[in-house]
C-alpha cells in the first residue's frame, strides 16, 4: 500500500472525550490499512498548564488556548470538537468556513436549531464531517445492523432501549463548572435526554429507521443544587430521568428510558429488537456478546443463543487479536476514526454525519417538548 498521507488534527478539549479521541487518532493507523495518518498537531484548551501536560502525554506538537487561533492555522486539516455542548455550534461553523474537516462529540447541538446551523455550515462549505456516536462501532451492534439489513428479522414489531446510571443521586453533588457542566442546562442543553438518550436514539434511527412521533415524561428529582461557578444554591433545570414511547415509520413501537438515578447501574445501555422471525438483545456491560433468537431454527434446538463477537468474520475483529480475545470501549472510537479515514480516501461521507446528528436532535427536542405539553409530538422530517 502507498505511504499514508498526513492529516493534521487539531482537537478542542482535553477531558474524557479528548482522551478517547486522541487515542483513536493514534491507534487507527496502527491496526487498519488507511490512506491517511492522523498527526496530533495541536491541542486546544483554556488552561495552558494542563493543556501542555496533556500535549506531552499524548504527543501533540503544540498547544493553543483559543480555539479561534486553532481554526485559523493553515497547518490544521481537521478540527475535532471534544469540548462542552455550548461550544459545538460556534466552533464547527467557524471551522467549516475555514475549510476544515469537522468532527464533533455528541449531541451535535444543544437544540435542533443549533444542530441545523451546524449542518448548514458544513454542507455549504462542502467539508467532510462526522458525529462521534461511537456505539454504532461496537462489533456486536454492527453485526446486528448487518442482520437487519439482510432481512433476517422480517417485519419489526418492537424496539426497546435503556441507558441507566447512578452518579447524581447525592444531594451534595454541585452543578456546573468543569466536570459537572452536564448538570447545567445552559451548557449541556438538557440532562439525560441529550446526554444518554441521544445514544439510544441514534442507535435506533440507524438500526430501525426514522421515528414518527413520541410521547414523553421527564423528572428532576433534586430541585436545587449549589452551582460551582456562582457559589449559590440555584434551581436544577436539567432532566434527571427521561422516558418516552415512540412510533417508527416502519410501524414498530418502542420504549426508551434514561436516568442517572438507577442505583447500582454505571453505564447500563441496552438494546432489544423483536421481529417477525427473529429477536436480538445487547448490553454494554457485556458488549462483546449479542443474544440472538431465530424462530426458523429446528424446534428441538430453538432458543436464545449468545454469540461471542471475537471471530475474524465478525465486524472489525480481523484487525485485532486472535478469536476468543475481547476488545472494549476505546476500540469503538478507533473503529469510527478508521471508518472516517477510509471514507475520506474514497471521497464519500462517513456516518453518522452532521445531518444524522440533526435527526437525533430533532427527536430529543420532541421528547423534551412532549414532556412539557404532555402530548404526542411529531418528529420533523429533513
Amino acid at each position: 500500500m502507498a505511504k499514508a498521507r498526513d492529516l493534521n488534527i487539531g482537537v478542542v478539549g482535553y477531558g474524557f472525550m479528548g482522551r478517547t479521541h486522541s487515542n483513536a487518532f493514534l491507534q487507527a493507523p496502527r491496526f487498519f490499512d488507511l490512506a491517511y495518518r492522523p498527526v496530533l498537531k495541536a491541542i486546544c484548551a483554556r488552561n495552558p498548564g494542563r493543556a501542555k501536560s496533556f500535549a506531552e502525554n499524548w504527543g501533540y506538537e503544540s498547544v493553543e488556548v483559543d480555539w479561534r487561533e486553532l481554526v485559523a492555522r493553515s497547518d490544521i486539516d481537521l478540527i475535532d470538537i471534544a469540548s462542552p455542548n455550548d461550544t459545538h455550534e460556534e466552533i464547527a461553523a467557524a471551522a467549516a468556513r475555514a475549510g476544515k474537516m469537522v468532527l464533533c462529540e455528541k449531541p451535535l447541538g444543544r437544540t435542533a436549531q443549533e444542530a441545523a446551523e451546524m449542518v448548514q455550515a458544513v454542507e455549504s462549505a462542502g467539508v467532510p464531517n462526522m458525529v462521534w456516536y461511537n456505539y454504532r462501532r461496537v462489533p456486536a451492534m454492527t453485526l446486528l445492523k448487518q442482520l437487519l439489513d439482510e432481512n433476517r428479522f422480517g417485519r419489526i414489531f418492537h424496539y426497546r432501549s435503556q441507558f441507566l446510571q447512578d452518579w447524581t443521586i447525592s444531594q451534595d453533588l454541585p452543578q456546573g463548572g468543569e466536570g459537572l457542566w452536564r448538570l447545567d442546562s445552559s451548557v449541556a442543553g438538557s440532562g439525560v435526554t441529550g446526554d444518554l438518550l441521544a445514544h439510544n436514539i441514534d442507535m435506533a434511527l440507524w438500526l430501525n429507521g426514522p421515528m414518527v412521533e413520541v410521547s414523553a415524561m421527564t423528572e428532576t428529582f433534586i430541585k436545587e443544587r449549589k452551582h460551582n461557578l456562582t457559589g449559590q444554591v440555584e434551581p436544577v433545570t436539567i432532566d434527571d430521568a427521561s422516558a418516552f414511547l415512540c412510533r417508527f415509520a416502519n410501524g414498530s413501537t418502542a420504549l426508551f428510558e434514561a436516568t442517572r438515578y438507577a442505583r447500582g447501574h454505571k453505564a447500563h445501555f441496552t438494546v432489544e429488537i423483536n421481529g417477525e422471525r427473529a429477536s436480538a438483545a445487547w448490553d454494554l456491560h457485556d458488549l462483546h456478546r449479542l443474544d440472538y433468537f431465530d424462530h426458523r431454527d429446528e424446534g428441538r434446538l430453538r432458543g436464545w443463543k449468545s454469540i461471542h463477537i471475537t471471530d475474524s468474520d465478525h465486524p472489525y475483529m480481523k484487525n485485532w487479536w486472535v478469536p476468543g480475545l475481547q476488545i472494549g470501549y476505546e476500540h469503538t472510537f478507533i473503529h469510527q476514526c478508521a471508518d472516517f479515514l477510509l471514507a475520506l480516501s474514497e471521497n464519500r461521507a462517513a456516518a453518522p454525519t452532521f445531518r444524522d446528528g440533526l435527526a437525533t436532535d430533532y427527536v430529543t427536542d420532541a421528547v423534551l417538548k412532549s414532556a412539557r405539553t404532555r402530548q404526542w409530538e411529531k418528529i420533523p422530517v429533513g
